[in-house]
């Protein structure tokens, strides 16, 4: 009877192993893909400004715990879906090739999440392809120790003796199967995890080739290797150690040349991001430069008109004397005319934002966009003028560049003071589209050439961090503001 009971065992395990083969496989997957998804709701929510504003208004722990749930979410449908063709595939007992049935459950997966998280479809092609070829990889480590250990067993004197111990043995062996792919491929996804940094960025062509061809030449050579592994077990009628051998270590090379190169060309995007910082910043000290020298041109104007000044009081005082207002009235206006053409009209407090907010004028006017200005320098404060130098000219070089047209197109920049809250506003007219990076809550730059581009908003933020406070983007009424808030002591 006992011996009936192990049989039934068995032939349950011999059952159950693909079922619980294809849960492992699926729990693995949810657990690779989860951190690159977003659901379908949160993307449509991301695209609506009154969610942007909602979300942007308040802390960031709200939009953090949606993101993680909507991770979950997308990750486990897709893990599901794989499951489920595969569970269908072994229930329907389809006669096919094994890498058919899993292409095709891949294949699945990669529609369903597709499907929930319609953005970065690139990217989810290399998850695909990556995870099937590190779960190969995985399974086929698995079952070479698998082998070795099972014939290691067999062969001991204790099993010899007691051969009804064989199906326990074959039990256990299917469980360590289970746990070392479930191991291996953990750990390969994992790491894969751990060194792609840069997961809410939009895949290209170039990257996807690059990354996604270690896998393909692993998988390839992996078919090879397995080939002439069964043909020379057919032709000889025995299992050559040697190969088993190769084939582990080809397995495991693989796997490594995987995460290497994700890691490198993580580490190059960080170094090309890293060069293009400092080539912003050199950029932004030119800028501050030329308005430094502007400034100093602007006081040598106003030292001119203050030496001629007492002229101009002497003539007007002559002009008065002689009953000649009408004269004195047009010099007057002619006078005061100059003087606004020098200092350019726009006073903040502080003579370099003087200088930046008067030349960005000038452009906003050579452009046909009305410049409103309300900016004060809090003059009494701790403030770098260099920090609301970077802030202003990024901010205003953004509204510049994109200010929708429409019926009338206007930038606004404004400052106040909320008890120790400093808070700058730039708005400008903008009508479309706007495509948000999920972690960092910032608009993704639309240009083509990122040399110099895309950095404004994240300086901007830096520097707003520097003084403990935070920046705040909304679309309303078809108007794009940033909102700045620094603390002042």
């Amino acid at each position: 009877m006992v011996q009936a009971d192990i049989f039934a065992l068995e032939k349950m395990v011999h059952y159950l192993l693909p079922i619980a083969e294809g849960f492992i496989k699926g729990y693995c997957l949810y657990r690779f893909v989860k951190p690159f998804m977003i659901s379908p709701n949160l993307v449509n929510r991301i695209c609506s400004s009154e969610d942007i504003e909602t979300s942007l208004q308040n802390t960031r722990k709200i939009p953090f715990m949606t993101f993680r749930n909507s991770k979950k979410k997308s990750a486990a449908c897709g893990a599901l879906a794989y499951f489920l063709t595969m569970l269908l595939f072994y229930t329907m007992r389809v006669s096919m090739n094994v890498y058919v049935i899993y292409g095709m459950a891949n294949f699945v997966m990669f529609l369903v999440i597709c499907q929930m998280d319609r953005r970065n479809y690139r990217q989810k092609l290399f998850l695909v392809v990556t995870f099937f070829s590190l779960n190969e990889f995985a399974a086929s480590m698995a079952e070479i120790l698998y082998d070795y250990l099972y014939d290691s067993i067999l062969q001991t004197i204790y099993i010899r003796n007691h051969p009804d111990m064989s199906s326990i043995v074959y039990i256990i062996m299917c469980v360590c199967d289970l746990s070392l792919e479930f191991i291996f491929t953990s750990a390969g996804s994992w790491q894969v995890v751990r060194v792609y940094v840069n997961k809410a960025e939009e895949m290209g062509k170039k990257e996807l080739i690059m990354l996604i061809l270690p896998s393909l030449m692993g998988v390839i050579g992996y078919e090879i290797m397995r080939y002439y592994r069964v043909f020379y077990a057919v032709e000889t009628g025995k299992m050559e150690k040697t190969y088993d051998s190769l084939t582990l270590l080809f397995c495991i090379v693989s796997s490594v040349t995987i995460i290497v190169v994700i890691l490198l060309f993580q580490g190059i995007k960080a170094k090309q991001e890293e060069n293009q910082q400092a080539k912003l910043l050199t950029t932004q000290m030119d800028s501050i430069r030329r308005h430094i020298e502007q400034v100093e041109g602007l006081y040598h104007n106003i030292r001119s008109i203050k030496h001629d000044m007492t002229n101009h009081i002497l003539i007007l005082e002559r002009l008065y004397e002689c009953n000649r207002t009408e004269e004195a009235e047009i010099y007057s206006k002619s006078l005061m005319a100059e003087l606004a053409q020098v200092t350019g009209g726009i006073e903040s407090g502080n003579p370099v934002t003087n200088v930046i907010l008067q030349e960005f004028a000038k452009e906003a006017e050579k452009r046909g966009i009305l410049f409103h200005c309300e900016f004060y320098y809090p003059v009494e404060s701790n403030m770098d003028v260099f920090d609301i130098s970077v802030i202003l000219n990024n901010a205003l070089q953004n509204a510049l560049e994109n200010t929708s047209e429409g019926k009338e197109k206007q930038i606004t920049i404004i400052s106040y003071q909320r008890n120790n809250a400093y808070i700058i506003e730039s708005c400008n007219s903008f009508v479309g589209n706007i495509q948000w990076n999920v972690e960092s809550g910032l608009p993704i730059t639309s240009k083509a050439d990122l040399d110099g581009h895309g950095y404004g908003l994240p300086n901007i933020r830096s520097i707003a961090e520097k003084y403990a406070g935070d920046i705040d983007i909304t679309l309303k009424n078809e108007q794009f503001c940033l909102c700045i808030m620094l603390m002042i002591e």
